[in-house]
């Protein structure tokens, strides 16, 4: 298989690693910056892309995303090489210099707003536009976002976290778009999101003395976890968001 993994944060690298256990898999890792790549054992067959250097070339700043244009020239960079089977967009913001999750309304700022917002929905969604095209047609390949069990409206019963919340459901409405308009130029396409758990990260290490005892999970056991997830979906599941355990996350 083609694999390309976007991010290397935790979960991104940890899924680089799952995938790349099979030498016969070829697997594409685009990072933010030059450093991040850890190719560990499977070097041979794991290509570090760095969006940085895009984007110097171009004259830009990666301060929190690339460009439109910086992603279309990584994606078609990595399209000279033949369709892809796996697309994982495993990127994300819950906080950052200056930004953390809202606990009241009084603590919303249009900036806060968006930046989680264009790191959690837009950059996900202008990734979508240029790596769905390129999934394989002659059998089931997936694009695949990371999303999050709070940005499910259905299941929200605890409030806060607005900027997190409302940017994860906004990419899962993304995704479910996006499948719609993929299964209609690929047949054998799915577009879902994910939902990893709650993993040992810097995303949520300043929160971890909240989650339950066995509910933290290491990186390598989400990756495998979502490994699993992705190889096992059928053709129902195009639009839909998976947790970790293959459950369904509603919308």
């Amino acid at each position: 298989m083609r694999v390309v993994v976007i991010g290397a944060g935790a979960i991104g690298r940890a899924l680089v690693s799952v995938y790349a256990k099979d030498p016969s898999n070829s697997v594409y890792n685009l990072t933010r910056r030059e450093g991040q790549f850890v190719g560990g054992e499977h070097q041979n067959n794991v290509h570090a892309m760095c969006i940085k250097e895009v984007a110097d070339e171009l004259g830009e700043s990666t301060l929190f995303v690339p460009s439109d244009e910086s992603v279309r020239r990584l994606a078609s960079e990595v399209a000279a090489s033949g369709p892809l089977d796996r697309v994982i967009v495993a990127t994300g913001m819950l906080h950052s210099n200056g930004i953390t999750p809202e606990k009241s309304l009084k603590a919303l700022s249009y900036e806060s707003l968006s930046t989680v917002f264009m790191v959690n929905a837009f950059y996900p969604a202008m990734v979508a536009k240029h790596f769905i095209p390129l999934l394989a047609k002659h059998e089931t390949s997936v694009f695949a976002a990371l999303s999050a069990r709070v940005g499910s409206i259905e299941d929200n019963h605890l409030g806060g976290w607005y900027a997190y919340r409302a940017s994860k459901a906004a990419l899962n409405m993304l995704l479910k778009t996006a499948s719609i308009e993929a299964r209609r130029a690929n047949p054998n396409a799915l577009v879902v999101g994910l939902h990893p758990g709650t993993v040992d990260s810097d995303l949520s290490q300043p929160f971890q003395s909240r989650v339950p005892k066995g509910k933290l999970f290491s990186a390598e056991f989400a990756a495998q976890q979502l490994q699993s997830v992705v190889e096992s979906l059928g053709p129902e599941a195009n639009g839909r968001v998976f947790a970790w355990d293959g459950r369904v996350v509603p919308y």
